[in-house]
């Protein structure tokens, strides 16, 4: 038996999470093929490569079908309820930064803020007869969020795709996803309001609460995680 470790399959999350074991001497590499997810791992006994898309993780985790996992922290929020239950942070890998943030069109010259978006939802509401549409694919984030804050007058609109785009499409009037730089947001005219920052993410290492583990994978994980420097 061994220690299953999940790893985005793809792309800088992949590359900078093999930079981040490797730097603690556990080599991570992928074999084959583009096209083929398999891996292998040097430096530390029993533990297998696992790669994925960084969105599957957080379900692989919490089904205890991999013992460690890297993701985003908004993606183990967001897909897990109940995440700390589920799961145990064991590093912040210090890469793959992104705020989960809620922007208006920058012509809302009076929207800055919670309180005027709130102000904003209830004024579009009596004027058109339906709820100001927010486009996201953090549901559970979001609404969690502006609850807290006390906004009411709005609903959520799925966007799994080019969600600062569904503005100019008339699909949404707000939007509420992940950005590192703003850049898109600027490039489609779209304003962060100034206390709407819904959580700050980065790829972390995460270890299952349910995954079953033996005596000899106990021995595994404690092994690694001294490796990583993360104690036993």
């Amino acid at each position: 038996m061994t220690i299953k470790l999940g790893v985005p399959s793809k792309g800088r999350l992949m590359e900078k999470t093999f930079d981040w074991f490797g730097a603690r001497g556990v080599q991570l590499s992928r074999t084959g093929s583009d096209r083929e997810y398999a891996g292998a791992v040097e430096g530390v006994d029993g533990v297998e490569l696992v790669l994925l898309s960084a969105g599957e993780i957080p379900r692989e985790l919490a089904a205890g079908r991999i013992h460690l996992g890297v993701t985003g922290t908004d993606l183990i929020r967001e897909k897990l309820g109940q995440w700390e239950q589920q799961v145990q942070e064991l590093a912040e890998l210090g890469f793959g930064h992104a705020d989960l943030i809620i922007a208006v069109p920058g012509c809302w010259a009076d929207v800055d803020t919670l309180d005027d978006l709130d102000a904003a939802a209830a004024a579009f509401r009596a004027e058109h007869g339906f709820r100001l549409r927010i486009a996201t694919k953090y549901h559970r984030l979001v609404r969690e969020y502006l609850m807290d804050a006390g906004v009411a007058d709005y609903q959520l609109v799925d966007s799994q795709g080019a969600t600062e785009g569904t503005i100019k499409n008339l699909t949404a009037e707000a939007v509420a996803d992940i950005t590192s730089t703003g850049d898109t947001l600027r490039a489609n005219h779209l304003k962060i309001l100034d206390d709407a920052v819904v959580l700050q993410s980065q790829a972390t290492l995460f270890r299952s609460r349910v995954a079953q583990m033996t005596d000899a994978e106990r021995g595994g994980m404690a092994a690694l995680l001294e490796t990583l420097g993360l104690g036993g």
